[in-house]
This record gives structure tokens, C-alpha cells and sequence, in this order.
């Protein structure tokens, strides 16, 4: 590609770059790849999985967004759109996994004790690892992948009560774990 032609599709917005993706022009989806590929890996690596498990997510869920590019009718950002696409392959691949673990053993979730750095701070990515495996995928789907409970629920394939309940079971956690001790969250917004 010249340095022309790269210009000019750094120069183009997401929209304008998938409606290019869309009529075929792999170069087009190749910078939307390039802008938006480590924040989906991110959030799966957020969400549970492996740094190798991401790469190969986020390779599955590039590879359906330009499957499916002329879906993409620029009604939300690129991002979000692709970001869904990769929580939902997590999500089909937790639940194969989970199967498949649920056939040789019934595993208790780990209790994983407060992890927290020198200052007293904890790190959302270590309260996140702390919480029981179905919590994590719920909260991460509905807060860092920006599902709903219904779409969650229907990637998990799981109840929406049962989706809902492990987000605000994990939601709790998370707001007792990253408080500072002997303090929570609701109290420090009214004290101040």
C-alpha cells in the first residue's frame, strides 16, 4: 500500500471505513482492525480469557465483523459493534468449556484473597480475577463489552434472572473488594 493510500484511510472514519470494508476493500477493514484490535483483545483479557485466547477471540471475531460488515450500519461506534461480536465468541467458548469442566469434576470458584498494591489500591483486572468464573464473564459482558442482561443472557444462553443475579452478586463483590477497608463505596460518595 503506498503512503498515499495509507494516509488517506487513516484519514477516514470508522463508518466510512466499513461501507470501503464492505465493498470489498480489505485494506479499508485492515486499518479498522489496526485501530481497534488491542482494545478488543483488551476486553477480552478483561473479561477471563488467556493472552493467547485473546489473540485467537479477537482473530474469530475480526474475521465475523467482515464476514458480516454490511451489518454494520454505523447506528453504534466499530468498536462496540466488534467488541460484542468478540463477547459473544468468549461467551460460546466459556459455556463449550464450561460443559466440558462440568463432565470431569464439579470445581468450586477459587477464593481468591484481597490482592491489593502497596498503597492500598486494588487493580479492577485483580477484583475482577477474584470473582467466581460466571460473575466475571456476567459483569464483563454487560459492563466492559456493553451487552444488556437480555443479549448476555442470550450469549450465555443462560436465564435473564440468572445473568442478572451474577452481575449484582460480582457488582457487590467488586464494590467491597475495591473499597478501601472498613469503608464502602456508598459511604464515601456521601461523605464528601
Amino acid at each position: 500500500m503506498s503512503r498515499a493510500e495509507r494516509h488517506r484511510l487513516t484519514s477516514l472514519h470508522d463508518v466510512e471505513l466499513a461501507t470501503l470494508a464492505a465493498s470489498g476493500d480489505r485494506q479499508a477493514f485492515g486499518e479498522l482492525v489496526r485501530r481497534h484490535g488491542s482494545a478488543v483483545r483488551a476486553l477480552l483479557r478483561r473479561i477471563g480469557a488467556t493472552a493467547t485466547e485473546a489473540d485467537d477471540l479477537a482473530q474469530d471475531a475480526f474475521i465475523s465483523a467482515f464476514e458480516s460488515i454490511a451489518e454494520f450500519r454505523g447506528e453504534g461506534t466499530f468498536a462496540s459493534w466488534v467488541k460484542k461480536i468478540a463477547a459473544r465468541a468468549h461467551a460460546r467458548r466459556y459455556q463449550r468449556d464450561r460443559r466440558l469442566r462440568m463432565r470431569i469434576e464439579a470445581a468450586e470458584p477459587e477464593d481468591v484473597g484481597h490482592s491489593a498494591d502497596p498503597s492500598g489500591r486494588m487493580d479492577l483486572d485483580e477484583a475482577l480475577k477474584s470473582l467466581a468464573e460466571a460473575e466475571r464473564l456476567c459483569v464483563s459482558l454487560c459492563y466492559g463489552a456493553g451487552l444488556s442482561h437480555t443479549e448476555a443472557a442470550e450469549a450465555l444462553n443462560l436465564p435473564l434472572g440468572t445473568v442478572k443475579s451474577h452481575v449484582k452478586r460480582g457488582l457487590d463483590k467488586l464494590k467491597t473488594r475495591l473499597a478501601p477497608d472498613g469503608d464502602t463505596l456508598e459511604g464515601r460518595r456521601g461523605s464528601g
